[in-house]
């Protein structure tokens, strides 16, 4: 299944430690070209993303960006170790009766002491976990749309073989006519000129001419070309550099074909056919 090398993705979970967005972007690339951006409490979790995009994908730019946003409850919420608190404070009052008068406790110097206020802190592991989750649907989302541009991809490719079939059939069916017409041509001008040549050696240049406008080889390769397309477009892995391998190739008999042409019709026809193929190798380019 042809798949487009374009696309986006966003995928969001709210839990109680906060929020996570996960948003994917990939464009055409030569190779397969992934950049992370995650915040610094999970980088720990590049190397099994970068495995799961060599896994799942094989040619794009792909970008893939995570957000986390702590809940005001994960964020906000203070605990007091009261052990430690009071152990500071036995040790305050050891000191106090040492001195001569001294200061009263001040609380809030109290819970200055480190370790006496903790911030709650997030369960990371959890965390990790669900991004990993989250990431693997936001990656599905992706190739879903991946394969939904494909598709509209390979119809657009198919509408341009389906105008270089006809051509070719057009071609092939005025050969017979155009040879004719040639060599009604040559005789006309041999006519005017006053110029006579044997027949045989008319016959002969009349081979030779026909040899040489001879372009049915050509458009059986177009014929085959055109076979080989339909049928990578519906293969399951990564056809892009195929197709552009056989992009080539079919401009390859187009430019024979103009090259062998005797008469404008053809040369109308081969440049056709260069445009239908130039617009099929842009569309290529988006394919994976």
């Amino acid at each position: 299944m042809t798949r487009s090398m374009t696309a986006f993705a966003r995928q969001q979970n709210n839990q109680t430690e906060g929020t996570l967005v996960w948003e994917i972007r990939s464009v055409n690339h030569r190779y397969l070209e992934p950049h992370l951006r995650l915040p610094d409490t999970f980088r720990a979790l590049e190397g099994p993303l970068r495995d799961r995009l060599r896994k799942t994908l094989q040619r794009g730019k792909v970008e893939c960006s995570l957000r986390f946003h702590p809940s005001d409850q994960s964020s906000n919420q203070l605990n007091v170790d009261l052990g430690l608190a009071a152990q500071v404070r036995d040790a305050a009052q050891q000191i106090t009766e040492l001195l001569v008068n001294p200061a009263p406790l001040d609380a809030l110097e109290l819970l200055r002491w480190p370790g006496v206020l903790q911030q709650t802190e997030l369960d990371m592991t959890a965390l990790h976990k669900s991004a990993l989750t989250l990431f693997d649907s936001a990656l599905d989302e992706l190739i879903n749309n991946r394969h939904r541009e494909g598709r509209e991809l390979a119809l657009l490719i198919n509408q341009r073989l389906d105008a270089i079939a006809v051509i070719v059939i057009q071609v092939r069916a005025r050969l017979p006519e155009i040879l004719a017409k040639q060599r009604l041509n040559i005789l006309n001008r041999l006519e005017d000129a006053k110029v006579s040549l044997d027949p045989n050696r008319l016959e002969q240049e009349m081979v030779l001419l026909a040899q040489k406008a001879d372009v049915d080889e050509e458009l059986d390769r177009l014929d085959t070309h055109i076979t080989e397309v339909r049928r990578v477009l519906t293969q399951q892995d990564a056809s892009g550099r195929r197709l552009d391998f056989l992009m080539q190739e079919l401009n390859r008999e187009a430019n024979t074909l103009s090259s062998k042409s005797i008469v404008a019709e053809t040369t109308q026809c081969a440049v056709e056919l260069k445009v239908l193929i130039e617009q099929m190798r842009e569309q290529i380019q988006n394919i994976e």
